[in-house]
């Protein structure tokens, strides 16, 4: 009786040594399905951040006549710096675990738009990209060594220098050689998707982000306050509710330029009133909590009382909504390169899959490995939101709960 007594108040004590997030966290990589997500997931973030690195056409590093140079590196921009110090800081802070979430975040949102800053007003890159230079010109047979990335072909290298360039299925092709092919203007595919998986990235996380903030702010206030600013704002969530998403971006392409920070906008407008509503709910119900009496009868801000006391307790059914927040947001994006009407020179996995199907045979190549990415990726956002939602469940959670108690009664 002792030893299970003892047992259970250490098993109490480890919970509340551990905070929410890391509870949440463990609990959520314990499952099969978030496992599975999070290592495509990351080997997908590993690709987008070191795109430059993996598939370039340019020497990373070369030295002819004992001078070293980086032809790779004069094209880098703001982002792709900017990009490699925030994936190499948030793996330090990671491991580090010296700050909460929050404070996470917070360093990691300075020192990166710190670092885009610097990197915007000190780096030139050329406007113009010649990627036959290092092919056509015999630097090469002068260099010493050279060290060139694993996929020697940039995303935008149509490899006019050789002449017959085109459609090519997987598999060498003279002296080249192209293990997804290539597509219709001769690019190499594999290149292509690895640096589309930037796109694909980015505008899920900064679309859902914009969505995030917006739905937090309204619902939050239609929850706390309730009454007419609750029925205004409901009025106002059912409004942009009624607004299609996709052909809203369909009428913006038409009119305006196809400009990638245009689909995220618009992508976030559209999706925060399903936000609104889980934190309007949760605000409903926890405005009447006694801690949130007890910060009211302190005078504390309003703003401290929203955000600081009220949305921690809040923010579950929000992380599990994002996680299917931005997997719309990625399909969204590929179904318009597919139509035909995504970004015009920049790689795209839907834009891909829209080239499988334009000549008048089916190149399986560009409908597998595009495909495939997208299933792939969407599905692993999927895996990760049921995983959360079980991990915010408190009836899955107790049920865990007794599961290791007995496990360390054992």
């Amino acid at each position: 009786m002792t030893n299970t007594t003892t047992g259970d108040r250490k098993f109490r004590k480890e919970l509340r040594r551990r905070g929410l997030g890391a509870r949440v966290f463990n609990s959520t990589m314990k499952k099969r399905g978030a496992q599975i997500g999070a290592c495509w997931l990351g080997l997908l973030l590993f690709v987008a951040v070191f795109a430059p690195l993996l598939a370039n056409s340019r020497p990373l590093l070369m030295s002819v006549d004992g001078v070293l140079s980086s032809p790779a590196a004069k094209y880098f921009s703001a982002a792709d710096v900017a990009l490699v110090v925030i994936f190499l800081l948030a793996i330090l802070l990671f491991v580090w675990r010296q700050f909460s979430a929050g404070r996470n975040l917070l360093v990691l949102a300075v020192v990166g738009s710190l670092t885009f800053i610097v990197c915007h007003l000190v780096l030139t890159p050329p406007k113009l990209s010649v990627y036959e230079s290092f092919r056509e010109s015999d630097v090469s047979l002068r260099a010493d060594w050279v060290l060139s990335a694993p996929i020697p072909y940039s995303p935008k290298d149509y490899l006019r220098d050789y002449g017959d360039t085109g459609l090519q299925a997987p598999g060498s092709s003279g002296e080249r050689m192209h293990l997804f092919g290539t597509e219709a203007n001769g690019a190499d595919l594999l290149s292509r998707m690895i640096h589309a998986s930037r796109l694909a990235l980015g505008i899920g996380i900064v679309a859902t982000s914009i969505a995030m903030v917006l739905g937090v702010i309204f619902g939050g206030l239609m929850g706390y306050f309730s009454g007419v600013v609750d029925m205004l704002g409901m009025r106002l969530v059912e409004i942009f509710e009624a607004v299609p998403t996709l052909f809203l971006l369909l009428t913006f392409v038409a009119f305006f330029d196809r400009s990638l920070y245009i689909m995220m906008v618009i992508i976030g407008l559209t999706s925060w009133p399903g936000y609104a509503r889980y934190v309007r709910a949760e605000f409903l119900r926890l405005r009447e909590q006694d801690f949130v009496q007890a910060a009211v009868a302190s005078g504390l801000p309003l703003a401290s009382i929203l955000f600081r006391h009220i949305l921690p307790n809040a923010v579950a059914p929000v992380l599990v909504a994002a996680s299917f927040g931005v997997a719309s947001a990625i399909l969204a994006e590929a179904t318009l390169s597919f139509l035909g009407l995504g970004l015009v020179d920049d790689p795209s996995w839907g834009q891909m899959l829209n080239q499988a199907v334009q000549s008048s045979t089916f190149n399986w190549w560009l409908a597998l490995f595009p495909g495939g990415a997208i299933f792939l990726t969407v599905f692993s956002y999927n895996l990760i939101g049921e995983a959360l939602r079980d991990a915010f469940d408190p009836i899955t959670q107790r049920a865990q709960a007794a599961s290791e108690s007995a496990e360390q009664r054992q």
